[in-house]
C-alpha cells in the first residue's frame, strides 16, 4: 500500500489529503488544473515539503511525528513529467546507463526487458532532438525504470503530446502495469487517459479528496463530476470471449462467471457476468480487455426490444435516479450482474418508465468502445 497524511498550504488553498493506495496497478489523481494533483505527486516525491506521513509498503519515507524525511534521492522511485527532460548530449543508451547509475538501492537495472517493454530498441544510438515526442516520453519512461523504484510517478505524461502521438503512447502505458509489479500514480486532467489506464481513482477539487475507490465504482456514481457531461459513463474489464468473422464482431465477457446472451433478445446477465457485442478488433479469445459504456449510447425500456438495431440488450436493476447538468435530463444508474452501467436520457421518458429504484429494466447498449 501507498499511505500518505499530507497539509500544504498553496496561494488558493490548502492541500489536506489522507491517500491509501493500491500496492499494485494505477493510480489515477483526477481532477481540474490547480487542485492539487501534481503537488501530491511532488510531495510523495519529497520535492515539496508538505507536513504528514508517507509510506510504501514498509519503507517509510516521511513521519513528522519521528522527525523522519527521506530525500528524494534516496527515495526508490521513478517520476516522468510533461517534459521528457532527456540529457541532448547522451544518446538513448546513454540516458538509459544515466538512470541505471542512480538506483536508489545500488543494484544494476537489466537494461534489456525495458528496452523491449517500451519498444525503443531501434533508438538506442539516437540523440533526444532527433526522437518524436512519442518517442522521448517512452525513452524518459524507460529512464526513470532503469533507476529500479518501487514506485513510479507520472505527471501528465502524455499532456504535451498530440494526438497521435498520445495513441502511439498508450498502448506501452497499458503494458507497464501489465507488466511491472510496482504500483504507478498517475497524474491527469484527461479523463479518456483515465478510463483507459487506472485501476483506482481519486476524484480532487481545491486541494482535497471528494471520492476514492475502484475506477467503475467511482466513475458510477451519480453525485460526482465524473458523472457530468459527454464523458460520462462506466469502464469495465473484461475478456474477448467470441469473435464472429461473419460481421466482423466481437463478444466481451465483462466479470466472471456465466455465459452471455444467446443473441437473439441480446446478451443476457448471468452469474454476475454480461456479455456485450463490439467491432472485431482482431484481438484472441481470451484476451484482456476494457469496456467503456457511456451513458449518452444506453437507453432503456421496460421490456427486452425486437426489431430494434440495437444488438446489445442488458437485463438489470434500477439503483438510482439523478437530475443531470441540463434540467430536461436525468442519470440513471442500472445494476447489470455485479456491474453498473449509467444511462442518460429525458426527465420525461424517466417519468413515462416510473423510473424508480428497484426497478427491472434493460438496457440497450448502442455503442461499446473498447480499449485495448
Amino acid at each position: 500500500m501507498i499511505e500518505a497524511v499530507l497539509r500544504l498550504p498553496r496561494g488558493g488553498f490548502t492541500l489536506d489529503v489522507a491517500l491509501s493506495l493500491p500496492g499494485r496497478g494505477v493510480s489515477a489523481l483526477f481532477g481540474p488544473s490547480g487542485c492539487g494533483k501534481t503537488t501530491v505527486l511532488r510531495a510523495l516525491a519529497g520535492l515539496e515539503r508538505a507536513a504528514g506521513r508517507v509510506a510504501l509498503g514498509g519503507a517509510l519515507w516521511q513521519d513528522d511525528a519521528r522527525g523522519l524525511f527521506v530525500p528524494t534521492h534516496r527515495r526508490a522511485l521513478g517520476y516522468v513529467i510533461q517534459e521528457a527532460a532527456l540529457f541532448p548530449h547522451l544518446s538513448v543508451r546513454g540516458n538509459l546507463d544515466y538512470g541505471r547509475r542512480r538506483s536508489a538501492g545500488g543494484a544494476r537495472v537489466a537494461l534489456a526487458p525495458l528496452i523491449e517493454l517500451l519498444g525503443i530498441g531501434p533508438l538506442m544510438e539516437r540523440r533526444p532532438e532527433t526522437l518524436s515526442g512519442g518517442e522521448r516520453q517512452r525513452v524518459a519512461i524507460a529512464r526513470a525504470l532503469a533507476t529500479g523504484p518501487r514506485l513510479l510517478l507520472m505527471d501528465e505524461p502524455l499532456a504535451a503530446l498530440d494526438a497521435a502521438r498520445k495513441a502511439e503512447v498508450l498502448p506501452y502505458l497499458d503494458r507497464l502495469h501489465a507488466e511491472l509489479a510496482i504500483p504507478i500514480v498517475y497524474v491527469s486532467h484527461a479523463i479518456e487517459e483515465v478510463a483507459r489506464l487506472a485501476h483506482h481513482l481519486v476524484l480532487m477539487e481545491q486541494g482535497r479528496i471528494v471520492a476514492a475507490g475502484a475506477l467503475a465504482d467511482v466513475m458510477a456514481r451519480l453525485d460526482l463530476p465524473t458523472a457530468r457531461g459527454e464523458s460520462a459513463g462506466v469502464v469495465l474489464d473484461g475478456i474477448v470471449a467470441e469473435r464472429d468473422g461473419a460481421w466482423q464482431l466481437a463478444r466481451l465477457q465483462v466479470g466472471q462467471g456465466g455465459e452471455g446472451g444467446d443473441g437473439g433478445e441480446g446478451p443476457r446477465a448471468r452469474g454476475g457476468d454480461f456479455s456485450v457485442w463490439a467491432r472485431d478488433h482482431g484481438l484472441p479469445v481470451g484476451r484482456a480487455v476494457r469496456v467503456r459504456l457511456l451513458a449518452r449510447d444506453v437507453s432503456l425500456t421496460r421490456a427486452p426490444q425486437t426489431g430494434t438495431s440495437i444488438g446489445n440488450q442488458l437485463r438489470g436493476t434500477v439503483e438510482e435516479v439523478a437530475d443531470d447538468e441540463h434540467p430536461a435530463l436525468a442519470l440513471v444508474r442500472v445494476r447489470v450482474g455485479a456491474s453498473p452501467v449509467l444511462a442518460r436520457l429525458t426527465r420525461r421518458s424517466a417519468h413515462v418508465l416510473e423510473l424508480a429504484p428497484g426497478l427491472p429494466v434493460w438496457a440497450q447498449v448502442k455503442t461499446v468502445a473498447l480499449m485495448e
